[in-house]
């Protein structure tokens, strides 16, 4: 059996979440996750190599074979999306670096996939990661969100290779029933 093992990134740049799923055919299975804060007293370039650094770490001890990585959404403050573009940027690094196919989720995508509304609150997210991968309790916000990502990596790829296996059996001209 062809398991995937996702790395679900949450960018940040005070606090990146990170978490790694495991799909075992119908199952999903929580392999690990964590938080990684540099804190507000080093300076920026700093907090972003201890990302990287943190990232690098947890690929090598997760082996994942994919990278689900949330995608910027709209910001009121220019200054904060360009910060949280930088967080984001290295984050993409370490998993390039790493070699581990990159896929991107908005963040109405994922609570869509994980909880099936997309304007979901982040307390209805951390209570659906929880319940999907069996957990006992909720964990902090930007971990949920990182798992919450490899889940909607693993939902998106699961239902693509079952559309691409229903097409290969049935042929390109017919008309298929998903």
């Amino acid at each position: 059996m062809v398991r995937t093992r996702a790395l679900g990134i949450d960018p940040g740049s005070r606090v990146t979440g990170f978490g790694v799923v495991e799909q075992r055919g119908y199952d999903l299975v929580y392999i690990g996750s964590g938080r990684l804060a540099p804190g507000d007293a080093l300076p920026f370039p700093a907090r972003l190599k201890m990302i990287y650094q943190g990232l690098g770490e947890a690929i090598d001890q997760y082996r994942p074979t994919e990278a689900a990585v949330e995608d910027l959404f709209f910001a009121k403050n220019a200054k904060s999306a360009l910060i949280l573009g930088h967080a984001r940027g290295v984050c993409l690094l370490a998993a390039e670096n790493s070699g581990l196919p990159i896929f991107e989720y908005s963040p109405r995508q994922i609570k869509q996939s994980v909880v099936g509304y997309g304007a979901a609150a982040k307390e209805q997210v951390q209570e659906m990661v929880r319940l999907l991968l069996g957990l006992p309790e909720r964990l902090p916000k930007d971990t949920s969100d990182a798992l919450a990502t490899a889940i909607c990596h693993l939902h998106t790829q699961g239902s693509t290779a079952l559309r691409n296996g229903l097409m290969d059996r049935a042929g390109p001209n017919k008309d298929l029933e998903l």
